[in-house]
């Protein structure tokens, strides 16, 4: 009786990964078309307008103080100690070494530093843009809150804005860039949004931001996502200089480093004179190896005459073979009184 092992989807998937031993073929790089263009272009705006409207203290620096004055984590204390590990989530140091231990993984398993490369040009623009945008603000988070109904704007904070908010956008949003199926990247879509509006709502649910700092940091983050395409020719580039250098090593370490080919110098043709270009071809007819003449391959050795000095032969007899029943026609043969040859039966 024969009997089948039952699979479980965790071993399918790595059954699935040892089939992948070499660099997948199909992997879909995004790239900045009119619609994230668009969609590029309006986020900024947004965020454009989130910044005026707390520069110019408007209604939305008002709803900041009301939800601060409301106090949620004592309004709902009971949650206090779960919103405490979530919001870790949303940290640099923990979700960059999840996020990097799964890509690095992933890089290995596919021949391509592509995923880790991406993460790293992610960070580097998020601490760019965010870090450059909380010291050039300046401004105070609701526990270091001078005067009531202010914006709190140019006094020395890094609160603005939220970098828990535009973190947990990025590092988690990261995945379903670099998804591989339009399945996977819808579904990691929605994982990341939700994970990151979490994150935003617990920093405003624990005090240590205001609303508007968590609506900012949602809006810098997808820029950040927005604008990956733009870094995708480099990410290429420095990619393909990575495997050059390693190639280079290990070729060094093997001791078989190719030597360079010696690149000839074309003289221009102006620079020659007639004469000269005569004498050159006189010295490389003298110099070129006398091959002796030989029959062509396709002939039997021995004399050959040419096709003109052959004299035509006629055929004689017929190309059609012998038949037990037929008697040949000739002018010899004898024939019946209605022209048909004689036979003896």
């Amino acid at each position: 009786m024969r009997t089948e092992q039952n699979l479980t989807r965790l071993d399918r998937v790595f059954a699935r990964l040892d089939r992948e031993p070499e660099r997948p073929a199909h992997i879909d790089v995004p790239r900045m078309s009119r619609h994230r263009v668009a969609l590029f272009s309006a986020t900024l705006a947004f965020y454009l307008a989130i910044v005026w409207l707390v520069v110019t203290t408007s209604w939305l620096v008002r709803l900041d103080w009301q939800v601060m004055f409301f106090r949620p984590y004592q309004q709902w204390s009971e949650i206090h100690w779960f919103v405490d590990y979530y919001v870790v989530l949303g940290q640099r140091g923990p979700t960059a070494v999840m996020i990097c231990a799964w890509l690095g993984w992933r890089s290995w398993r596919q021949h391509t530093l592509r995923p880790l490369l991406t993460l790293g040009a992610s960070l580097l623009l998020l601490n760019i843009t965010v870090g450059a945008a909380k010291i050039g603000m300046g401004r105070l988070g609701p526990h270091y809150a001078t005067t009531i109904g202010s914006n709190e704007m140019g006094l020395g904070g890094d609160i603005f804005p939220s970098g828990h908010t535009a973190n947990a956008v990025v590092t988690w949003g990261i995945l379903a860039y670099l998804a591989s199926t339009p399945r996977a990247r819808r579904w990691l879509s929605a994982l990341s949004a939700v994970t990151s509006l979490g994150v935003g709502l617990a920093t405003v649910y624990l005090g240590t931001h205001w609303l508007s700092d968590v609506v900012l940091g949602w809006a810098a983050g997808l820029l950040i996502l927005l604008a990956l395409p733009w870094c995708e020719p480099l990410i290429a580039r420095t990619e393909a200089w990575i495997f050059t250098l390693r190639d280079r090593r290990r070729a060094r370490r093997a001791g078989t480093t190719p030597a360079p080919t010696p690149v000839p110098v074309a003289v221009p043709l102006k620079q020659r004179s007639p004469a000269g270009r005569q004498d050159e071809a006189t010295t490389a007819a003298r110099e070129a190896p006398v091959r002796p003449s030989r029959a062509p391959v396709y002939l039997a050795p021995g004399p050959h005459t040419a096709r003109g000095e052959r004299a035509p032969i006629t055929p004689v007899g017929t190309r059609r073979p012998a038949h037990a029943d037929r008697l040949p026609h000739g002018p010899n043969t004898p024939t019946t009184p209605a022209g048909r040859p004689l036979t003896g039966g």
